[in-house]
């Protein structure tokens, strides 16, 4: 079905040391060698999960001109709509075959990040819209908040090690809708080969063909969940404190086969980024003599700042 390892959250919650330390093992071993793990046994309720693509198929389908609406204007695209062809990988001139959408962090007990962060955007057209997004982030960010903890404890870290640093971080949830496709697309795919910025990507909807992930052999594999599990991999934000021992991995959505060029595809990662002040530092404990220090001393923020602009989303 798949190359990549599947793990089983309920394992790490689960009140068994035996059982907790399975899963360290697991997830630390797959994010050092391929970058990706299957993960079932997460926060996100199946209703859930169908409200969300209910409300987001729904936006998606709105007149073009009342999406335009939606498309805020000097804010790097942080929040609200991104329209079609906008984004582009690092390297690429040519425009992914996507439109998106963003909500972002929902900030608790902290006005200084409350006025750094953009607003959510609400739509005006679907009154449950704002409401099932922000919940779907709630419960993908509690997730990512347990898979740091057990990648702590695999780093020899004390095992909140991330908790605070993720507290009303600056994370994106991010509906995207690939539109059929009408013609020979030029030198364009529904996402070009990239690696993400972020800590960890959590992945909804990666459940048909489409996602590859590129191995060590520079092979490119099929990445498919079952409909119970979302694909979790490791960004580069973690690849650069981690000295490279958990792997950032390049991977792509290519497009369908011509006989399914008339089918949209829907996925929704979310893209769990700490506060902008996090050290990307090396860890000392992933740095010796066969691993010599591989990046220089950054921030999160600065970091985020220089990606955004490789990505043409924001201005130097």
């Amino acid at each position: 079905m798949s190359a990549i390892p599947s793990v089983n959250l309920e394992d790490f919650v689960s009140g068994d040391p035996i059982r907790k330390e399975k899963f360290v093992k697991e997830i630390g071993a797959a994010f050092e060698d391929i970058g990706f793990v299957a993960l079932s046994g997460h926060f996100l309720s199946d209703a859930l999960v169908d409200q969300l693509y209910s409300e987001i198929k729904k936006f998606f389908q709105l007149p073009q001109n009342v999406k335009d609406k939606y498309e805020i204007t000097g804010i790097g695209g942080q929040r609200g709509y991104t329209s079609f062809g906008k984004e582009h990988a690092k390297g690429k001139k040519e425009g992914d075959l996507k439109e998106f959408w963003h909500f972002g962090q929902y900030v608790e007990d902290n006005p200084k990040l409350e006025a750094e962060y953009p607003d959510n955007v609400t739509v005006s057209e679907l009154p449950e819209f704002n409401q099932v997004g922000k919940e779907t982030y709630k419960m993908l960010e509690k997730t990512a908040q347990y898979v740091l903890r057990a990648l702590a404890l695999h780093l020899s870290l004390e095992e909140t090690y991330f908790d605070d640093y993720i507290k009303n971080g600056n994370s994106i949830l991010r509906p995207i809708h690939y539109p059929p496709i009408t013609e020979e697309p030029k030198n364009a795919v529904r996402a070009a080969a990239h690696g993400d910025i972020n800590l960890i990507t959590l992945l909804m909807g990666a459940h048909g063909k489409g996602l590859q992930v590129q191995n060590h052999e520079g092979q490119w594999v099929d990445a498919i969940a079952r409909p119970d599990q979302l694909m979790i991999n490791v960004g580069d934000m973690l690849s650069r404190l981690t000295n490279n021992k958990l792997k950032s991995t390049i991977h792509q959505v290519v497009n369908p086969p011509k006989e399914l060029w008339g089918t949209s595809r829907y996925s929704i990662p979310f893209f769990m980024h700490p506060v902008s002040d996090m050290p990307l530092n090396c860890l000392e404990n992933c740095v010796d003599e066969k691993h010599p220090k591989g990046f220089e001393d950054t921030t999160a923020g600065e970091y985020l700042h220089e990606r955004l602009v490789e990505l043409g989303l924001v201005k130097k």
